[in-house]
């Protein structure tokens, strides 16, 4: 066993003193997750922020785009933990970026220019992924089932014991990652390290409420004009829904509403692979990708420059939302019928 009870990977051990080496106390850190962050990026961050100031050093999370409201429960009170709305300049002053859940430039919106010329720029992910961060200590891990169980392993791996506020981050980050303890990714080390935070104090039905009980009215008519659209094509085992234009600005909803819509067309009976469709401001169309079995959507996500993992994966592409329908729809037919 180790500090925070459970053991750890004798790799892991390694990557995590490279990245511990460069947090000494007194230094300056910004913590940063990819746009739209999620419960595991956030949690990651908020954890290694609550760390990192117990020992002295100048934290702070800087993301290229706002922290979801429902997330919101996790921050420090009073502490200005959150530095998002000046991201870049905490970036351009810190001697460590920490980036987390994610290893790719693009993902990381307008702060990509600023990582670049960063002192030091460590990682922490558990995404397949070539990664294009500039060079730094690196603790990636694709088998964890999350980066927030890679967090925990940094902090076991170093000696640092898990407050409660940390832990509970941290289990948020494994909750959400697994979808709920649901997923394939909810392997035997994911259930032992979520056990040892809950032994570290985490309140697991408060946590629910927050996460999963307090949606506003917006994503509950958001989620039922997006399942309207639902099309199945039960020969190929594909499901796919697409976000109505304008329909986050009608009901007051944020791209955090649209997570775990996509779960439904997934839900169905014989179904492999589902999608969800989403024009961006930018003209781009994202596309979520989600299956059963051993239909890797990872593969499906890369031919369009995205990535994920074999069962949750991304992309965002170039053109209108009917050409990038076309294009992805064509390819998961194509990939589907010759599996």
């Amino acid at each position: 066993m180790t500090t925070n009870g459970v053991s750890i990977p004798a790799d892991r051990v390694r990557a995590a003193e490279e990245i511990a080496a460069l947090l000494a106390p007194g230094r300056r850190v910004a913590l940063t997750t990819h746009v739209n962050a999620d419960g595991d990026g956030i949690g990651s961050e908020v954890a290694l922020w609550h760390l990192l100031t117990a020992r002295g050093l100048r934290a702070g999370i800087a993301n290229p785009t706002p922290i979801p409201e429902r997330f919101h429960f996790l921050l420090p009170q009073g502490a200005g933990a959150d530095r998002s709305d000046r991201a870049a300049r905490e970036i351009e002053s810190a001697d460590v970026v920490v980036v987390l859940d994610i290893s790719e430039l693009s993902r990381l919106g307008d702060l990509a220019r600023s990582i670049t010329r960063s002192q030091a720029v460590a990682c922490i992910d558990h995404h397949v992924s070539q990664g294009s961060l500039p060079a730094g200590p690196r603790l990636v891990a694709p088998e964890a089932a999350a980066t927030a169980e890679l967090v925990v392993d940094l902090a076991s791996a170093v000696g640092w014991l898990l407050p409660p506020a940390a832990a509970r981050a941290l289990y948020v980050g494994i909750l959400t990652d697994t979808g709920g303890f649901r997923f394939a990714n909810a392997t035997p080390r994911a259930l032992r390290v979520a056990g040892a935070l809950l032994e570290r104090g985490v309140d697991p039905e408060s946590i629910y409420e927050s996460v999963y009980a307090s949606a506003p009215e917006g994503r509950i008519r958001l989620l039922v004009e997006v399942l309207d659209t639902l099309v199945v094509e039960r020969e190929h085992g594909l499901a796919w829904v697409t976000v109505p234009p304008d329909a986050l600005q009608r009901h007051r909803a944020t791209a955090d509403d649209l997570d775990g819509i996509v779960e439904y067309p997934r839900s169905i009976a014989g179904v492999r692979l589902a999608l969800l469709f989403r024009q961006l401001a930018n003209g781009r169309v994202k596309v979520s990708f989600r299956s059963l079995g051993d239909v890797d959507v990872a593969e499906l996500a890369h031919r369009f420059g995205g990535g994920g993992h074999r069962k949750a994966a991304g992309a965002s592409i170039d053109g209108s939302l009917a050409d990038a329908q076309g294009r992805v729809l064509a390819a998961s037919r194509a990939y589907l019928n010759g599996r």
